[in-house]
């Protein structure tokens, strides 16, 4: 019997690879890194479609809107590259738990905000959370699975879960302000951040410690004051005027903070940007590229999202609807990018996509007050689709470009850099909108200037690619 028993399990091992009770274990630490990294990608865009609805709730103009999603990614740009260190210093899994813990206990702060500047602040302990989650689910996940192929498989499972959060979060957030309210969409936050704490604690594989891993914490505090600096320049310059006090000493701030975390980066034994990496020139090419674009994009998001409800007077819902279409073209040509790289490149890939994204700009020069929402569905499709198109091949030869011992911290880079992109680009379309002139003529800038940073970002890679080194 006992012999049985002992062939039984030895054949469930072989079969598998790993016994039954430890693949169920990998598949609920896959589960749970992500809901870790799936929540994080939620509340990105779930809180475009609740803009019009904290507006009036809680008094405020397009400046604290813009806040209210800046304050958020200004947190997760600058934070990110930090907080990878912090899990390889103390442990991953610690790390990851404790990030849950905050972003959970900030979106029940952010449900309960009594006015806006009780939620940009925890709008911002979110971000902070945020970062903390991203890399190091990525960190527990390569520990779980520690076959190649197997962990690919995962880390496209917790790529593709990210991907339909992204794309959900607009019809949910809608769905739930039109029948909550809009502090629902923060309080969804809450069943997730639960279980997805509880499975980590209960299956996740704490990482090896390494005591030797220093935190760069004067290069983080100047990388935070250069982003938030900088953010605030030209949020304020919008509301305030271009040639206020408070604007100009901003700018220069976001200067003197950037010189100062450039110099520290560079004499650092540890530092959290490793200025040697953009020694490489397509890892330079494609930071640039990931900058760029999330400027275009993201910003673009931020003014159609109030297009759609204070021009054409959309509710919440049919504004979440709205961008379902836009949204979820991202993940099935995220599938079909890297067999298009395969048969012209990953280059010419990038390039082809941002062209796209960039001709569904200009497609809608001629939106106005009352334009049918069919007749630019098109567009708003060729915008996201060319993102989808050109953001793996992007990574991939990001990832490429750099020793594979230091591909951790060049995707932390990367990520770094395209959420930095994220607020500068909510900052500038923010401002353009916010100014004396009409929406209309703001979105129009918007939209020109979004079109002429994208065919920048194909000239970058096209030409750069190909120069000679």
């Amino acid at each position: 019997m006992r012999a049985n028993i002992i062939k039984y399990e030895s054949f469930s091992e072989a079969e598998g690879g790993q016994p039954a009770a430890s693949r169920l274990a990998t598949s609920l630490t896959l589960a749970a890194m992500s809901l870790g990294y799936g929540v994080v990608q939620l509340d990105v865009t779930i809180v475009n479609t609740a803009l019009d609805a904290m507006g009036k709730t809680l008094g405020g103009g397009i400046a604290e809107l813009q806040w209210v999603v800046s304050a958020y990614t200004i947190a997760f740009a600058a934070f990110i590259l930090t907080a990878g260190a912090l899990g390889d210093r103390i442990g991953a899994k610690r790390v990851f738990m404790a990030g849950f813990a905050i972003f959970t206990a900030a979106s029940l702060a952010c449900a309960l905000s009594p006015n806006a500047v009780f939620l940009i602040g925890a709008r911002l302990v979110q971000g902070l959370a945020a970062a903390i989650l991203v890399p190091n689910s990525l960190a527990l996940l390569s520990h779980a699975y520690t076959d190649e192929r197997q962990r690919g498989r995962a880390v496209a499972v917790w790529a593709a879960g990210a991907s339909l959060a992204l794309t959900a979060g607009p019809f949910v957030g809608g769905a739930l302000i039109t029948l909550v309210g809009w502090r629902a969409i923060f309080l969804v936050n809450l069943p997730i951040g639960l279980i997805g704490l509880w499975l980590s604690w209960r299956y996740a594989i704490e990482t090896t410690r390494a005591p030797s891993r220093e935190i760069d914490l004067p290069g983080q505090l100047a990388a935070i004051g250069a982003l938030g600096a900088l953010a605030a320049a030209i949020i304020e310059g919008g509301a305030l005027g271009w040639e206020h006090p408070a604007v100009i000493g901003a700018f220069v701030a976001a200067i003197v903070l950037a010189v100062l975390f450039v110099w520290r980066e560079s004499r650092a034994a540890q530092p959290m940007m490793p200025l040697a990496l953009f020694g490489h020139r397509l890892f330079t090419l494609t930071t640039i590229v990931g900058l760029l674009v999330n400027i275009a994009i993201y910003g673009l998001i931020f003014v159609l999202s109030l297009y759609f409800q204070r021009v054409n007077g959309l509710s919440a819902w049919w504004t979440g609807l709205a961008f379902v279409p836009m949204l979820g073209a991202v993940l099935p040509v995220n599938l079909l990018a890297p067999r298009l790289a395969e048969c012209i490149g990953p280059c010419p890939t990038i390039v082809v996509g941002a062209c796209v994204s960039a001709f569904g700009c200009l497609g809608l020069l001629w939106i106005e007050a009352g334009t049918s929402y069919w007749s630019i569905c098109a567009q708003l499709i060729a915008i996201s689709g060319g993102l989808g198109l050109l953001v793996p091949p992007l990574t991939s030869t990001l990832l490429g470009s750099v020793e594979k011992a230091r591909s951790g911290i060049a995707a932390g880079v990367l990520n770094a850099t395209r959420q930095t992109g994220s607020v500068l680009g909510v900052a500038l379309f923010g401002s353009l909108i916010a100014g004396g002139g009409a929406f209309e003529e703001g979105l129009h800038l918007a939209l020109v200037i979004s079109a002429a940073v994208l065919l920048l970002a194909a000239a970058t890679i096209g030409f750069g690619a190909r120069a000679p080194r």
